[in-house]
């Protein structure tokens, strides 16, 4: 998978600015920016690493178009492993294209969507969860995930799964050495060790699993549908959540008809919140296409919030819309909206464990914060120096890993021999390399980089 092209990009944001940074990486990185970055005296070429030098900007005609500095990074300490340059213009749109043309003139080739961070996973500079977790970095919207995406930089989940890892292929080898000698006393574990040992090692993978709940709050976040007949109040509660006008709001029932979603950072974890259109008994056929795209929302999510109107007596549209609750294993909480006016709606329906809510003037908005953050960190652990799976990829391998390995303990416990829980051993093996990298297909690492704007 290693490409020895040298590659360029545009590293920081598209559009006007102070500053713009172009990137280049690869073999011929200080050679191909020395054709366009001619510092004060000397070339780029004599520069040591790390230093930063004042120059003049060329274009690809040798035009002299702008001053800037560079930086050289010598490979094999840079981000990317390689020879790295970084020069830095002023933050005009045209005059960073450029550049970029002037590097791509003479030698480097575009880069692609976070080729920059592949390369350096491919360098071994990094492992794939510590990529991932620049992904959150950069997408961060809460403190809370930039502290979980710092320390997975750091490598706080990369040790311990190398942790585990060492501890699963030393059982391995004190396997191989049973099988290869039978005869003599040559293993490192005795079967009641090695099942001490695998046990420790399950009771980990189970913390690393259960501390996805927690890890996907934060930098996935939680698919949230609001649901509701028409005019109970749902854009109105979209608005007062978000703090702007995002939803249109009229008196008339019926006004959304289709989905709309919004990211909503509450606390420690991020809602992806997703207005609905109003669901109700009705035969016109375009609020039913809006009904059904609300129910195929409902059946996605993983947290409904069923607002109903406490201003009016429940109705059928409110019964109808309870049993399709009832029939989901999505969990909900129920808001009784419009609790500035007076109360017409208990009495009228079974008894709900309800939230009162105003969405008009903020009443009961902290009270129902707190409820949904009661509901997914109730319980589990916190951030600070523990290792955190944050996305599906990470989970499916642990738990893979962890399912292989609660079948070798089983087999032990049965009485088997050894030799009987080595493939167990060894496929819990494999998924763990899958995860941080150590064995893992091209289309598993292009997907993850693909995740990537251009420039990373």
């Amino acid at each position: 998978m290693i490409d020895h092209s040298t590659i360029a990009a545009v590293s920081t944001p598209l559009g006007k600015g102070g500053i713009s940074v172009i990137r280049v990486s690869g073999p011929e990185a200080v050679p191909v920016s020395s054709r366009v970055f001619h510092p004060g005296a000397g070339s780029l070429e004599t520069v040591s690493s790390n230093h930063m030098v004042h120059g003049r900007i060329l274009s690809r005609e040798g035009l002299p178009i702008d001053d800037g500095m560079a930086v050289v990074f010598r490979e094999p300490k840079s981000f990317t492993g390689e020879d790295t340059v970084e020069i830095s213009c002023h933050g005009g749109m045209l005059l960073t294209q450029t550049v970029l043309e002037a590097l791509i003139a003479a030698g480097a080739a575009p880069a692609g969507k976070g080729e920059f961070t592949k390369r350096a996973f491919l360098n071994g500079k990094l492992d794939l969860t510590q990529a991932e977790a620049i992904i959150d970095l950069i997408d961060a919207e809460s403190t809370a995930q930039l502290k979980v995406a710092s320390q997975g930089i750091r490598g706080v989940l990369s040790e311990e799964i190398g942790s585990i890892y060492q501890s699963l292929q030393d059982a391995a080898a004190s396997i191989y050495a049973f099988i290869d000698f039978p005869d003599e006393d040559l293993t490192d574990y005795s079967s009641a060790e090695l099942l001490s040992l695998l046990e420790e090692v399950s009771s980990r993978l189970e913390s690393l699993s259960d501390s996805y709940r927690f890890g996907k709050a934060v930098c996935e976040g939680i698919r949230t549908v609001i649901v509701g007949r028409p005019n109970v109040g749902k854009s109105s509660l979209l608005n007062a959540l978000l703090q702007r006008d995002r939803a249109i709001v009229t008196s008339v029932p019926g006004t959304t008809r289709d989905t709309i979603e919004e990211s909503l950072p509450i606390g420690e974890i991020t809602l992806r919140l997703c207005d609905t259109a109003g669901i109700r008994l009705t035969d016109d056929p375009l609020e039913q296409m809006g009904i059904e795209r609300a129910r195929r929302a409902l059946d996605s999510s993983e947290l409904v919030l069923a607002v109903f109107d406490s201003s009016e007596p429940a109705n059928e549209d409110d019964r109808f819309l309870l049993r399709i609750l009832k029939e989901s294993a999505v969990p909900a909480l129920f808001i009784r909206n419009k609790c500035d006016l007076p109360d017409r709606f208990t009495g009228s329906m079974p008894p709900l464990d309800s939230i009162p809510v105003s969405a008009v003037n903020g009443t009961g908005l902290e009270k129902l914060k707190e409820e949904i953050q009661r509901l997914f960190l109730a319980d589990t652990i916190h951030y600070d120096g523990h290792a955190i799976l944050t996305n599906a990829r990470q989970f499916h391998a642990v738990a893979r890993a962890s399912e292989h390995v609660s079948s070798a303990i089983s087999a032990l416990k049965a009485g088997y021999s050894q030799d009987i829980s080595c493939m167990d051993i060894e496929s819990a093996l494999s998924d763990l390399s899958d995860l941080s990298g150590r064995q893992v297909t091209e289309e598993i690492v292009d997907s993850i980089f693909h995740r990537f704007c251009i420039g990373k």
